[in-house]
């Protein structure tokens, strides 16, 4: 149901919903109730937020069973200038907004031809929670409306819905003029109603009702009831439980504490907390305590689930009151800035609240912008308590003022969107052509989405078969095939929507032969027209210059331009004045070439040479001369060229000095003024050194002519970068390189726990903590001063901490300073004079873990021993080996204050033994020894014998080798090969004992065997060979085994078993090819590839395994084909093989290639 109050004033129904759909005789019983009302006039809710009037209707509430709720809320803002701020309430502080979720829903709708704003407010399951009291407000400036009504949840049948009445209460003040809403016609058409005794109702109803009951029965000063109930109830009989109950209502603000206390008459009764009829157990939030007769609950910090009915129960009897906790606002800490940009940039709003997680309203000239409405266009971004929108790439309809409003503020800034100025990169240049050839103009802008129009001599030109118009990117182009002499004139592009054009001239070259008998010399007529010196012309860097010069003379003479190798001045010539000092003087002389095409040309017409110089750059700068000549004569002039441009930016930009909110800048000049006259000026720019920020504030708005500037408000301990523009006449120059970032800073607090460390006879070492307050710049050193007791403090000695040279005997004074870029810091002193004499300390070694065992290293290892050591004065040291002094040479001792090393570059087996050192200071000293053994790989054993042979087994016994390598022989490793296949195989590994039985022999086969000694380093170089063979043979009767004695002789020249095989292969991955070879003595092995050897390539990795032979070639590519050769050569003859490699690319490669 909709009421119209007024234009400003908010209407509400409320609407009980069920999936059948909504009852409609409740309705129409509404609207008949309210028939009667009239339209106040809209004075009524002008004013200013001041005092404010609470109208409300004494109506008799009904109930509303469990279902679906909807509210509406409607708003007439055709006369407002602005969205109003609207929210819902319950109670008299809980916002709603921040319980939206599943149960509770919101939306809003805004009819833009009716101007009237829709607030919906959806309850979703009604439980008995819900029932209370409800409030929308409106805020518009100097405006403020609101409407309370009451809810009401109780039991019904299914299939039937009652519909709550309103109880609606504008707020508004208007002055002592303002009037009030008129429901006398309401009043008289409500049916009477039974006289009841509210004050009885109000006795025995609960605290959390009592705003329910007021506002059902229209009793408007509410304070005024609690207190008269309060005092009705304190005249009532006084309870036997409860000398003292609770109050009726408490109020608390968010996040602080309450404490609820009752009185009983009985100190040991057992009490019960409820909390909306839940019983409340005692946690770190809920403390309940008990002293006397007094029971207190406390509450700590509060919050919005806190708010609700509270209950005290001793046995049958109650004490009940109900808390409210007040929510506070969300403001603003951090207000939105203006933006000012050009189209296509990206834009972003940044604004930072009081609470992390609160929602906030993004607006734009009265309309809202939300997730669901602004598209692609914005993007909204949360960063704890920063809300942030982003406009993706700016266009002018974006211009306006944005809001954010909160809770608790709003904040607005205004966005300004410039068009984007259209550069000329490349402009269209002069053609001269003669007939049939072909004419181009060509330019190029900088936006490749502008497109424009071409014209000649002022008419639009048209697109033909000849003609083509073309726009490629940001290149634009005209073509024109088989020029004739009608295309000859003046060539525009003019860009759509730019106030800009290009132009250019065609000039068709018609050639003529005449018969002229006369000749006149010729002669050059340079205008002399203009203030200045006729002869310097001054450009502007990147624009055209064009000088026409008419030339005269029969025959038509031959015109020469060039650039000049020095200037010559008319001396006594009335016709010329001299050239400027500042005109430099070329020692390189340059003949222009006329071109009818290029950057720098020349063009000429039958009378008239043109020197051309398309975006003048600054090397064109110099002096020019023109020189015609013909069989009657000649002439010359000269012209000089002046290229003036912006000058380059300044230099050095640097912060000389800073203070806790300064600095001071200073730059050098620009090194290339841009060639004008008038003195250089300069804009100071500065900016916060943050990650990512590009925004520079501008310090001096009037152009600043002397080369410091002292930068003033800045903020402590916040990095700064500098940089400078130079402007002349030409314009502004391209910024100077930043400055280092530099900080504002106060000089430090002065050093702290300041103590001495230690003394000797000449020198005095201190120690101390940095300063408790250090600030934004840090600290870059210390400097410590010194100086005799009872002087002045006049030496220093600059970040050290021993002080050194100091007289022996003296009482000295010390303090330090802390030092940073903004000067020193308070000095921290000793409490008394420190005498400079050295304390005595005995000597003592400490001896690392690691040398507290023997040191053992192998041969040709390094041995470097770092033994520190301590004691005052500095000790003696002193190194024996084996107890005799060491003065070997090949053992290095160096000696330091705190410690000595042993090294020894390369270990030998003589540099065993024990080492010694002793330090010593006068009649004390202290020794350490050191044990260090050096070890090698042991000899071969000795004597390997095969003492018997029986069945398939042998056996074999030696002796331990003559060199066990400076260690103890840990084992022996025995292998076994046949005459066959002569490869050795291993039987035993870390054998212990000097013999063994070796079994599983094969019949028919004769064997050898050889073994290797083993120690700490590992096996042996070269194995014990067994000087005789076992036999396994086979007779008629059994198997026979026998020892021989005889050495066969196996030798044999090289011969492949196995031959290299032709591969094809894929470039980029690896290919190994391979052969076999056998022979006695073992072979060389040569790899070659098209008949040259290969070596020392690290492509290429040979190996060797038992005979058989790998070449690796790593990632082979095209060049890496041909034919490859394996080569095996010993003192009875050589053998080879060899193969093709083929590499090829693969298909989708070889694709790309042919194309």
């Amino acid at each position: 149901m909709l009421l119209s109050l007024s234009p400003h004033c908010w209407c509400f129904y409320l609407v009980a919903r069920e999936a059948a759909g909504c009852v409609t005789d409740s309705m129409t019983q509404t609207r008949q109730m309210y028939a009667g009302f009239n339209q106040p006039d809209s004075s009524t809710l002008r004013g200013t937020l001041g005092r404010q009037k609470l109208l409300m209707l004494g109506w008799r509430q009904k109930g509303v069973p469990s279902g679906d709720i909807t509210l509406v809320a409607k708003v007439d803002s055709s006369s407002l200038t602005r969205k109003p701020a609207m929210k819902w309430l319950k109670g008299k502080w809980l916002d709603l907004v921040s319980k939206a979720g599943k149960h509770l829903q919101f939306k809003e709708s805004y009819d833009r031809n009716t101007k009237v704003q829709d607030l919906w407010l959806d309850i979703i399951k009604v439980v008995d929670g819900d029932a209370g009291g409800y409030r929308c407000e409106v805020t518009s400036k100097d405006k403020c409306d609101s409407c309370t009504f009451e809810v009401s949840v109780q039991g019904g049948s299914a299939d039937r819905h009652l519909i709550t009445l309103l109880s609606s209460s504008i707020h508004g003040d208007a002055g002592e003029d303002a009037g009030e809403l008129d429901f006398s016609a309401l009043l008289k058409k409500s049916p009477s109603v039974e006289e009841v005794d509210v004050w009885e109702i109000l006795k025995a109803a609960k605290p959390c009702d009592y705003e329910k009951i007021a506002f059902q029965y229209g009793i408007t000063d509410l304070r005024g009831m609690l207190k008269m109930l309060k005092k009705m109830k304190g005249e009532t009989k006084k309870s036997d439980v409860f000398l003292s109950k609770l109050d009726p209502a408490y109020s608390v603000d968010h996040g602080k504490r309450i404490q609820l206390t009752v009185e009983v008459a009985d100190p040991n009764a057992t009490i019960q907390w409820l909390k909306n009829g839940q019983e409340i157990k005692p946690s770190a939030k809920y403390v309940f305590e008990n002293v006397g007769n007094k029971r207190t609950l406390t509450i700590n910090k509060c919050n919005l689930s806190d708010d609700a009915a509270y209950e005290c129960v001793v046995g049958e009897e109650k004490s009940s009151t109900e808390v409210f906790v007040k929510e506070p606002p969300v403001t603003i800490t951090k207000l939105l800035d203006d933006v000012h940009t050009v189209e296509g940039e990206k834009v972003v709003f940044e604004v930072e609240v009081s609470e992390e997680g609160a929602s906030v309203k993004w607006m734009k000239d009265g309309d809202e912008l939300n997730r669901e409405t602004a598209g692609s266009k914005y993007r909204f971004k949360k960063d704890g308590k920063k809300h942030i929108l982003i406009i993706n790439e700016a266009t002018r309809e974006d211009i306006g003022t944005y809001y954010v409003f909160t809770s608790g503020g709003e904040s607005k800034a205004e966005l300004e969107v410039e068009e984007k100025e259209l550069e000329v990169l490349q402009s269209i240049a002069d053609l001269t052509l003669k007939a049939a050839e072909q004419a181009v103009f060509k330019c190029e802008v900088s936006d490749e989405k502008v497109t424009g129009k071409w014209f000649k001599d002022g008419v639009e030109v048209e697109a033909s078969d000849r003609i083509k118009i073309s726009h490629i990117g940001r290149t634009h182009k005209l073509t024109i095939d088989d020029v004739k002499p009608s295309d000859a004139g003046d060539y525009t592009f003019v860009p759509d929507g730019y106030a800009l054009s290009l132009s250019a001239k065609l000039n068709f070259l018609e050639i003529k032969i005449d018969y002229i008998p006369r000749q006149d010399p010729p002669k050059i007529h340079l205008d002399a027209s203009g203030s200045g010196n006729k002869n310097v012309i001054t450009v502007v860097a990147g624009n055209k210059l064009r000088f026409d010069v008419e030339v005269t003379g029969e025959p038509a003479p031959t015109v020469c331009w060039s650039k000049g190798e020095q200037v010559r001045t008319a001396a006594g010539d009335s016709h010329h004045s001299p050239l400027p000092r500042s005109i430099p003087r070329q020692v390189l002389s340059l003949l222009v070439v006329c071109e009818a095409e290029g950057r720098v040309r020349v063009e000429t017409r039958k009378t008239l040479s043109s020197f051309v110089i398309d975006g003048a750059e600054r090397a064109d700068e110099g002096l020019y001369t023109i020189s015609v000549n013909n069989p009657a004569g000649e002439d010359k002039a000269e012209i000089f060229v002046r290229i003036v441009d912006v000058p380059n930016p300044p230099e050095n930009v640097k912060c000389t000095s800073v203070g806790e909110d300064s600095a001071t800048v200073t730059w050098e000049p620009p090194s290339f003024d841009g060639g004008n006259s008038s003195s250089t000026l300069f804009i100071i720019l500065q900016r916060l050194k943050k990650t990512g920020s590009a925004r520079w504030t501008k310090l001096n708005f009037d152009v600043y002519e002397a080369t410091t500037y002292e930068a003033k408000k800045m903020i402590e301990g916040v990095l700064y970068e500098m940089r400078v523009f130079a402007v002349n006449g030409i314009g502004i120059s391209q910024p100077s390189v930043s400055s280092k970032p530099f900080m504002p800073i106060a000089p430090t607090g002065e050093p702290t726990h300041l103590l001495v460390d230690d003394v000797t006879d000449t020198t005095c070492a201190l120690k101390w903590r940095p300063p408790e307050k250090i600030g934004a710049g840090g600290i870059d050193g210390y400097i410590i001063e010194y100086c005799k007791e009872g002087s002045k403090y006049l030496s220093f000695l600059l970040i050290d901490y021993r002080v050194k040279g100091l007289p022996v005997g003296e009482k000295m004074l010390f303090r330090v300073v802390a030092v940073n870029v903004a000067g020193r810091s308070p000095p921290a002193t000793l409490s008394q004079a420190v005498t400079i004499r050295e304390i005595m300390e005995n000597p003592k070694i400490r001896v690392p873990r690691r040398l507290r065992t023997k040191l053992i290293t192998l041969v040709g290892e390094k041995v470097n021993l770092v033994i520190p050591f301590q004691g005052k004065p500095r000790p003696v040291v002193t190194w024996f080996k084996d107890d005799v002094l060491l003065e070997d040479k090949s053992v290095g001792i160096r000696t330091s204050e705190v410690d000595t090393i042993l090294f020894i570059r390369s270990a030998e087996r003589t540099h065993s033994g024990k080492y010694t050192l002793s330090v010593q200071i006068e009649n004390v000293s202290d020794s350490a020894d050191i044990h260090i053994q050096v070890v090698e790989k042991p000899g071969p054993p000795i004597n390997v014998v095969v003492t018997d042979v029986w069945g398939f087994n042998a056996a074999l016994e030696w002796k331990p080798p003559k060199d066990d390598g400076n260690c103890e022989i840990i084992g022996y490793t025995i292998q076994k090969s046949d005459k066959k296949t002569e490869e050795w195989f291993t039987i035993y590994e870390h054998n212990r004992r000097p013999s063994c039985t070796v079994s599983d022999l094969v019949m028919g086969n004769e064997y050898s065997f050889r073994v290797f000694s083993e120690n700490i380093c590992g096996l042996s170089e070269v194995p014990g060979i067994s000087k005789n063979t076992a036999v396994i043979t086979k007779t008629g009767d059994g198997i026979r085994a026998e020892l021989c004695n005889t050495t066969k002789d196996m030798s044999s020249s090289p011969k492949f078993t196995a031959p290299l095989l032709d591969r094809s292969v894929i470039a980029g991955y690896t290919v190994a090819i391979s052969c076999a070879v056998r022979g006695n003595p073992k072979p060389k092995i040569i790899w070659m590839k098209n008949n040259m050897t290969i070596e020392g390539d690290p492509k290429f990795l040979m190996q060797n395994n038992q005979g058989v032979l790998t070449l690796n070639i790593r990632k082979p590519s095209l060049f890496d084909g041909g034919r490859y050769s394996c080569k095996a050569v010993n003192e009875f003859g050589e053998d080879s093989v060899e193969c093709k490699l083929e590499v090829r690319v693969p298909q989708e490669k070889g694709d790309q290639v042919k194309k």
